[in-house]
């Protein structure tokens, strides 16, 4: 299987390169986004990627926008390249991991959703019993489910962590009626996904959504619901109380923990059998939820 971690150059003007997707411009309506299998974790970018991550991405987000276009308008055009002029010899490596997409002006906002008490929620109930100035009841232990899912925005930071604020923070940078609206359509998605990914035997613990305008109109842009985005857990490997092992990059995540890296560039490199083990998990994350969602 071929790993992509560079985009090569295709005639198009680069807008944007993140840790792990790249944006073209087509034209001023639309841009090419396309996802290479880079793998960063605590924010740092490996020198090595997971073979196949970029499609099992794209192709998780394509089943998810396709599955809620009727919850919330988004920005998905098209994943069909052809007739816009790409290099011939690049198509074996685009297709599969890029989408057309409409041209947003984003709102930065993070959009996070947590139904389970884990990661960073986990430590802070531990410390105020509350999430991001949202309150919970006590008794709640690690990976409890929630009594409600509950709405945790961040500020958006392209050069670094984003930063977790208050609904209120958000309410005085875009108003009331923007806030009420991602809020409510953030909350919307979660329970939907939540329950076809129970179908499937999984349990979407937390994700994280962005949205932007679209010629008026607030519509949900760059990927939804994969498992970069999202925390995945096998239900029959769920048990209250305990850390659960993520359907993404946790083996990753374990790996450096244990071998002690300080989490500053440069990433240490990984074993092999590690990133082939990383690979099945992203593949059967997306085989697993495209029976419920085809």
């Amino acid at each position: 299987m071929d790993c992509l971690l560079e985009v090569p150059d295709l005639g198009l003007k680069r807008l944007h390169r993140g840790k792990v997707r790249e944006v073209f411009e087509l034209d001023a309506d639309r841009l090419l986004m396309v996802a290479t299998d880079r793998l960063s974790a605590f924010d740092v970018v490996f020198p090595q990627g997971i073979p196949g991550k970029g499609r099992v991405l794209t192709q998780m987000s394509l089943l998810w926008f396709r599955a809620t276009e009727q919850l919330v308008p988004n920005h998905l055009l098209t994943e069909d390249l052809s007739g816009l002029g790409l290099p011939e010899e690049a198509m074996p490596l685009l297709e599969g991991r890029s989408m057309v997409v409409r041209r947003a002006r984003r709102i930065d906002v993070e959009c996070v959703v947590r139904g389970y008490l884990a990661g960073s929620g986990w430590k802070e109930y531990q410390a105020s019993r509350s999430v991001c100035g949202v309150p919970l009841p006590g008794g709640l232990r690690l990976s409890s489910r929630l009594p409600e899912p509950i709405f945790t925005p961040a500020i958006k930071n392209d050069a670094g962590h984003d930063e977790n604020v208050s609904e209120e923070r958000v309410r005085a940078l875009y108003g009331d009626a923007v806030t009420d609206f991602i809020k409510e359509k953030s909350l919307a998605l979660y329970r939907y996904a939540a329950e076809a990914a129970a179908r499937a035997g999984i349990i979407l613990a937390d994700t994280k959504f962005e949205f932007g305008w679209v010629q008026g109109e607030i519509v949900l842009i760059d990927e939804v619901f994969t498992p970069d985005s999202s925390r995945y857990w096998s239900a029959d490997r769920y048990r209250e109380g305990a850390p659960v092992d993520s359907l993404d990059k946790q083996p990753v995540r374990d790996y450096v923990e244990r071998i002690g890296w300080n989490k500053q560039p440069p990433a240490p490199e990984l074993p092999e059998a590690l990133i082939q083990e990383t690979a099945r998990r992203y593949a059967d994350v997306l085989e697993r939820l495209r029976r419920v969602l085809a």
